[in-house]
């Protein structure tokens, strides 16, 4: 087959652009350097046989909200479980806070903070499309929604300032919108930690953090289905590190970081252009852990059985600081530890009585630190007897991270440090950052607006730009099943 346009690589983002461009009619190769497709959105067997992990991703806050995704009819294809609490928050002492996918139920259970919690979420749940457009693309333009844009952007600054504490009373409230903004491993607060941090809450309230059953790899399967029905392969185990090394085609979309982008267009790029891409900034890092259990977590709060995401670490004030250690290049003594409970509501996860977990938690970008012993030590703060459930575990460490996906920087899975500048530059300034100086060329990774994230948007503003630029094409194909 001669392409009319290749991408590379077979991450969600790749994937998107393959598949729209294969909607709208073209002949298309995808390239993968790994011997699967998937990127970060893959699952195998990663502790015992029958134990089947989440590789990178595992809850996907956007696969019920992103725009690619709806029109792709995601929910249609594939099997996603929505947990009735969305995420759960313990603190010392058997408390929690609990963010169920219910608003009404989540302020009701706060006490004396659960009105100041609903006065920040109830007009972005309500608005909870137009926020997603506005976030969803690049920030270089007009929103098509500026009244509740700007309520967005109040928001983020209350809570990306030292103001994030004004409304409150208590501590549950403030510790769930952190332990939700940490996810951006960054320091906080910050415009940018707050600003995400709402984005996903809203999500939580709003459509809810599916799990896929069967795993993520759930989603690269139905994406790979469908580009494949209409025409698309995908090759493996195929390395690009030179444009010259790909067929001829008039499009070529790069799911690649700005600094792989460098290295495999070479001299072809301006030098304002490669300039901007070396400018571009990666931030620090995540190293995982997956557990093998041989039942349920006992956490000390019953509830929290119930959720399907748990941020640990503490409270507003303790996050912060293990976050502030990370920034300065050290380990925190007591760190911000991620966790996913898959099995909860997808028993294929898992032998009949069994559970998986999945973890990861923030370490300084390039650590090779095994970050088992610390991980299991937050878990067993809030759910005592956990160590002893542990059949088998599986670490990466940051510089694993990396060896295992090309896009992960000395550990930064969010393909660069999600500053503010850098989620306006990214890695341009521009209505159209996808599109590079060379004819042709686009860039797809989440290196690009919108950010990090199992979404699928960056590929897709991709394509869609190559289909105007390149093939002339200014109708989106249909992505219905």
């Amino acid at each position: 087959m001669t392409p009319d346009a290749v991408v590379v690589g077979s991450g969600p983002n790749g994937l998107a652009a393959a598949v729209t461009l294969a909607r709208a009619g073209l002949r298309v190769q995808v390239f993968e350097a790994a011997a699967e497709p998937g990127g970060g959105s893959r699952t195998a067997e990663l502790t015992l046989p029958g134990f089947h992990h989440d590789v990178c991703s595992a809850v996907h806050p956007m696969a019920l909200a992103s725009p690619f995704f709806r029109a792709f009819g995601l929910e249609r294809r594939i099997d996603l479980r929505l947990p009735d609490l969305s995420f759960g928050h313990p603190l010392d002492g058997g408390r929690a806070g609990l963010a169920w996918l219910d608003l009404d139920r989540t302020v009701d259970e706060l006490g004396r903070d659960g009105r100041a919690y609903g006065r920040i979420m109830r007009p972005l749940v309500a608005h909870d499309d137009e926020v997603t457009e506005f976030t969803g693309s690049t920030l270089v333009r007009v929103p098509r929604h500026p009244l509740i844009a700007a309520r967005f952007g109040l928001a983020a600054i209350e809570q990306g300032s030292p103001l994030w504490n004004a409304r409150f009373r208590e501590d549950l409230a403030p510790a769930m919108l952190t332990g939700v903004a940490a996810h951006t491993i960054r320091p906080m607060p910050s415009l940018a930690t707050g600003g995400a941090g709402l984005v996903l809450t809203m999500h939580a309230h709003a459509r809810g953090w599916p799990i896929p059953v069967g795993g993520s790899g759930a989603i690269i399967g139905a994406m790979i289905d469908d580009l494949v029905a209409h025409g698309g392969e995908v090759v493996t185990d195929a390395a690009i590190d030179d444009l010259a090394a790909l067929p001829a085609a008039r499009a070529v979309v790069l799911d690649v970081t700005p600094r792989a982008l460098s290295r495999i267009a070479g001299r072809r790029l301006p030098d304002r252009y490669r300039r901007a891409l070396e400018r571009f900034r990666y931030g620090n890092a995540a190293a995982k852990v997956d557990f093998a259990l041989s039942g349920p977590v006992p956490w000390a709060n019953p509830a929290l059985a119930q959720a399907g995401t748990l941020h640990l670490g503490g409270t507003r004030a303790e996050i912060a600081a293990g976050e502030r250690e990370v920034a300065r290049g050290r380990h925190p003594e007591s760190p911000y530890v991620l966790v996913s409970q898959p099995s909860i509501v997808d028993p294929t996860r898992a032998p009949e009585g069994r559970h998986t977990l999945w973890t990861y938690t923030h370490v300084p970008a390039g650590s090779t630190v095994d970050p088992t012993e610390a991980v299991v030590r937050q878990v067993e703060r809030f759910a005592p007897g956990f160590r002893d459930l542990i059949l088998a575990s599986s670490s990466r460490t940051a510089m694993q991270m990396q060896d295992e996906n090309r896009n992960y920087i000395a550990g930064d899975i969010a393909a660069g440090a999600a500053t503010m500048l850098q989620l306006v530059r990214r890695p341009v300034i521009s209505p159209d950052p996808w599109r590079t100086p060379l004819s042709g060329i686009y860039l797809a990774s989440s290196s690009t607006p919108p950010g990090p994230g199992v979404h699928g948007l960056a590929g897709w503003h991709a394509a869609r730009s190559a289909l105007r630029h390149t093939f002339g094409l200014t109708a989106a194909p249909s992505l219905e099943p």
